[in-house]
């Protein structure tokens, strides 16, 4: 060990840089120039600074002289510049001196003055910090305490200032680290510093290097070795070859399977070295029961049950003592991990669930999310969790032990309202392990499908003079929703019949679908008309279809043959002669009736009233036709009266009365027609007449050939309507009869009626059958009735 010399140059230093600065205020000039500066460096203009013209320097004998009779400066006598005639060694000129001031003299004659002048020699870092030895060696011993300082010997630098030892540094090592306190620039002394407690069983010997460093640019440096001896003293506890150890041990293992051994080392000998190994006092009693320590041997032995569920690892703490004075301890800790057996089946439990499902749920839509849990660990616990049987619904994995339950297909509640979806959760351990679990999913209705009507159309028929507000037929819907979305209500379509809004003619209850006919209907005026029904349910938003309803009405017979004007009534009678000469089956007259009703209602049939059973005279019951059916007798007189009856086909029968009187008369005279009520009328033509006669000929012929093509295209067009409704009625097989054409002659009176023409189908007699039998019947009536209006279209076009 080595300490610093005592520093008896402070108070020297101070009072020489008192007389420097003395000495500063005494002199005339003061220049500054750096140390080691060459010959002829520039140091100032003495002769200008002293006020001298340059003539004069010569003339005047300038000169300087120094005190130390050491010329380090020169003037030049034609410029008066001083400069450096010898370079200057501060160090040695001025040694240990902060300030270092070399002083001349500048003497002048004619007249004699004498000045001073001072240089300061400026000191540059042209010196290496140097210690007083390479090596120095230092005995420590090894219990002594960190914080304990050793002082040590500063190296030296022959500069002054920044360029002097401004730091030291110690190589990086855990135990040592170095304190310095600093004097102005320089640091006086030094001290080593213990951070660590010293070991010597494991270093003996610690090697350093210390270095100096200047404050100079560039930096200097300078360096010496510390050796430290570390002294040896009996602090050695045992140690374990680990401090921690890791072992495992199956769960299923039997009472005395070892576990693991600790082995612990004392450096030192002796009783010092022997060892003993205990529990620590940290371990509780539990941990006892289940673990064992040979004291001895340091073996650790399974004594009791382990289950890796209740507690899969262990943390012991042993100690390991030696027979010391006084007994030293060393410590380790000894983790023991539960190796896992397959022995937890997977627990499950839903932790999240939304029922019921809609139907319209999309694709990926969760609908639980499941929590499984397997208390066994590694592959043992790792679970796979899936469905069955095949649903639309799948099983996907979310975060680690949670899966969650999507939709994985289309729903449909109508099809399918539950699900019963099994899950299962299989480990990946051998053998695996399983469980399932069952999650009912309901399916709940939405908006999605419409009212339907068992068919798009449908026809009814209702008898015309039905009474108003009459229930007349009731439309039913169904909807596969349920609740609100099934909720349905009717409402009719608004449409227009000639012109009339068809809310005059039906209305419909809203709820149960009863269709009311609002006013008596008249088959004379409305044969047929079409209605549209929409059924609407109550979803958000609501969904409707449509009905198409055909309505028919069906004629009864409320309308009496009504003979055409010649034979209008009884007291009309109509009066005609025929000659004598007349033979059986010659025609005397034909008759003619109409009836506004159809159908069979309108079939007409003629006879003569109350005839005797030898009446010379007939009539045809289908034409109307009145023949001499055999001669007539001078007895029987001139004049016959015939009363003549046509009679419908309908329930109750309708009839019509007219009379006819027949007189005989000679053959020579003109047979003709005479009214009782009528005048005869005799009009001679003239040739203007025949004129006319044959112009209204042409017209009329033109018009007749117009007549046939019109009614040959309109014939071509009703023929394909009528087939075309026909096959969608589909004509009831059992549908018999025959069709019969009249046509009625056309004879023009004064107020005559139109002739009809109708298209009959005439049905098979049956009995009186009941509204809803003629409501649903779609066989020979509906082509009866259709063709019925076709024809009447067409002949009133």
């Amino acid at each position: 060990m080595f300490i610093f010399k005592p520093d008896v140059l402070v108070i020297i230093q101070a009072v020489f840089l008192m007389q420097m600065a003395w000495n500063k205020v005494l002199c005339q000039l003061h220049y500054s120039i750096p140390e080691e500066s060459k010959h002829g460096t520039f140091v100032g203009r003495i002769a200008q600074d002293l006020g001298m013209e340059i003539i004069e320097i010569n003339s005047r004998m300038l000169r300087i002289i120094s005190k130390d009779q050491k010329e380090y400066f020169q003037v030049n006598l034609q410029n008066g510049i001083l400069f450096v005639k010898h370079a200057i060694d501060r160090e040695e000129l001025c040694p240990n001196l902060p300030l270092c001031i070399v002083s001349i003299q500048v003497i002048v004659d004619k007249p004699v003055q004498m000045h001073r002048v001072d240089v300061e020699i400026e000191d540059i870092n042209d010196n290496y910090p140097v210690f007083s030895s390479i090596q120095y060696t230092i005995s420590i011993a090894e219990s002594k305490q960190p914080g304990s300082r050793f002082p040590l010997e500063g190296a030296v630098d022959s500069d002054v200032g920044t360029n002097s030892v401004t730091s030291y540094e110690l190589n990086a090592n855990e135990y040592f680290i170095l304190e310095f306190p600093k004097f102005v620039h320089q640091i006086r002394s030094i001290q080593l510093v213990l951070k660590k407690s010293l070991d010597r069983e494991k270093i003996s010997l610690h090697n350093l290097t210390l270095t100096a460093f200047d404050g100079g640019k560039p930096k200097l440096s300078g360096c010496t070795q510390l050796i430290i001896n570390v002294e040896d003293v009996n602090d050695n506890s045992p140690i374990f070859n680990q401090s921690f150890y890791q072992c495992s041990v199956a769960e299923n293992a039997s009472k005395g399977t070892l576990v693991t051994r600790l082995n612990a080392t004392d450096l030192d000998l002796g009783k010092n070295g022997e060892i003993s190994y205990e529990f620590s006092k940290l371990v509780p009693l539990q941990m006892l029961s289940i673990f064992s320590l040979d004291k001895n041997t340091g073996y650790i032995n399974v004594n009791g049950e382990l289950d890796y569920e209740k507690n899969n690892v262990y943390e012991i703490y042993v100690d390991a003592f030696d027979n010391g004075e006084p007994p030293l301890t060393g410590h380790c800790q000894l983790l023991v991990t539960v190796a896992d057996l397959n022995d937890n089946a997977p627990e499950m439990s839903v932790t999240s669930l939304s029922l019921p499902v809609p139907e319209d749920a999309t694709q990926g839509t969760i609908v639980a999310i499941i929590s499984v849990h397997d208390r066994d660990s590694g592959i043992n616990g790792r679970v796979n969790c899936y469905s069955i049987p095949p649903t639309p619904f799948k099983v996907n994995p979310a975060f680690t032990g949670d899966f969650s339950l999507i939709v994985n297909a289309p729903l449909d509640r109508e099809n399918k309202s539950e699900y019963q979806v099994v899950i299962t959760a299989t480990d990946e351990g051998s053998p695996a392990l399983s469980t399932s679990m069952t999650i009912n999913v309901e399916v709940s209705d939405v908006n999605d499908n419409a009212p339907l009507f068992q068919q798009p159309a449908h026809t009814i028929f209702i008898k015309e003079n039905n009474a108003p507000g009459s229930h007349v037929y009731t439309v039913s819907a169904f909807d596969s929703d349920t609740g609100q979305n099934a909720f349905i209500t009717y409402s009719l379509t608004e449409s227009f019949i000639e012109g009339i809004p068809i809310s005059s003619y039906i209305s419909i209850n809203p709820e149960s679908g009863n269709l009311f006919a609002l006013l008596p209907f008249d088959h004379e005026e409305v044969v047929y008309f079409q209605c549209h029904i929409k059924a609407t349910d109550a979803g958000l938003p609501p969904l409707n279809s449509s009905l198409a309803l055909n309505i028919f009405i069906v004629d009864v017979n409320d309308n009496p043959p009504v003979f055409t004007s010649e034979y209008a009534n009884r007291e009309s009678a109509m009066s005609l002669t025929a000659p004598k000469s007349i033979q059986p089956g010659h025609l005397v007259t034909k008759v003619n009736a109409v009836d506004l009703d159809s159908g069979y209602n309108a079939w007409m049939i003629y006879k003569i009233k109350n005839v005797a059973g030898n009446s010379p005279f007939a009539i045809s019951q289908h034409t109307g036709e009145i023949r001499l059916t055999r001669p007539i007798t001078e007895a029987e007189g001139d004049e016959f009266r015939l009363f003549v009856v046509a009679e419908d086909h309908g329930e109750p029968v309708m009839t019509a009365l007219t009379q006819i009187i027949i007189s005989i008369k000679d053959s020579g005279e003109d047979t003709k027609i005479v009214h009782h009520h009528s005048r005869a009328i005799s009009e001679e033509f003239s040739d203007v007449n025949v004129y006319l006669v044959v112009a209204i000929c042409s017209i009329s012929s033109i018009f007749l050939i117009t007549l046939i093509t019109f009614t040959v295209l309109r014939w071509q067009k009703y023929k394909d309507e009528v087939n075309q409704l026909r096959e969608n009625y589909r004509i009831c097989s059992n549908t018999v009869g025959s069709w019969v054409y009249s046509q009625s002659q056309y004879k023009f009176y004064t107020n005559s009626l139109q002739a009809k023409n109708d298209l009959i189908v005439f049905t098979p007699n049956r009995g009186q059958s009941s509204q809803t039998e003629e409501t649903t019947s779609e066989g020979g009536a509906i082509s009866y009735l259709s063709l019925q209006v076709r024809w009447s279209r067409f002949f009133n076009y």
